[in-house]
């Protein structure tokens, strides 16, 4: 017994040697990383400071251009923004002098900005981006559809109904120089973009009308069926029967 006891030890401490040396090759490893580390950081550390000012000086110009630049400005072109909308206004009611009032809307007047000037000197703004619409109806109005495509498209906005009016503008724009199948696209993404009782039936039902000239009769038959099916009590509705019988008939 005393000679098993004696051999058990023996070979407990051979292990625990073992241990010992691979605890310490362990620790050498770890050493001879952190080292390696601590070289790279050495090797690269102006690079990594670098990055980081870079990153801190990015965050606070953004910061700093937000707060002392763009919302000043803001102000600025909301002021400039006002004018022109009230020259735009007024030439919605009045038809006499609507071509002029347009024109003082996007060029300006009284040594105030037009909705072209808010676009070029106020760029970012939330008024510049409004300009954009404004100017492409105007443009509508005065019979110039290519630059009131140019505008609305360039036009943003998260408001759905706002979204759906600039669209079907677009698509108004290219019906009015015939090129009704891109209308067509248009006039799909319009009544696309929001399902409200205002701006989907008024393009739905443009829509089937430029499909009925296209002769996409199944295509229009669809389209008034939907308004009377979805929109029942729209201006839109009314004698959509009589449409759907006259397209079926085609």
């Amino acid at each position: 017994m005393a000679t098993y006891k004696k051999k058990g030890f023996k070979r407990k401490t051979k292990d625990l040697d073992k241990n010992q040396s691979t605890t310490a090759e362990v620790f050498d490893t770890l050493d001879q990383s952190a080292s390696s580390t601590e070289k790279i950081v050495a090797k690269y550390q102006n690079y990594i400071v670098g990055f980081v000012i870079t990153v801190v000086v990015i965050v606070l110009g953004f910061l700093g251009y937000s707060s002392l630049i763009l919302e000043p400005k803001s102000d600025e072109a909301n002021n400039e923004l006002f004018t022109a909308q009230n020259y735009f206004s007024q030439a919605l009611v009045d038809a006499e002098n609507s071509d002029s009032l347009f024109s003082l809307s996007l060029n300006g007047g009284e040594g105030k900005y037009g909705f072209l000037d808010i676009i070029e000197n106020y760029s970012g703004t939330k008024a510049s981006n409004l300009a954009y619409y404004s100017a492409g109806m105007a443009y509508y109005n005065l019979n110039d559809f290519e630059n009131a495509i140019e505008h609305l498209k360039n036009f943003d906005s998260d408001d759905e109904i706002l979204s759906a009016l600039a669209l079907g503008g677009i698509a108004d724009s290219f019906a009015e120089l015939n090129q009704l199948e891109e209308a067509l696209d248009y006039y799909e993404s319009a009544f696309n973009v929001s399902e409200n009782n205002f701006t989907a039936p008024k393009f739905l039902l443009k829509a089937a009308n430029i499909s009925s000239i296209l002769e996409k009769n199944t295509l229009a038959t669809k389209y008034y069926s939907k308004i009377k099916e979805d929109y029942p009590k729209s201006s839109e509705s009314f004698l959509i029967d009589v449409q759907i019988q006259k397209n079926s008939l085609k």
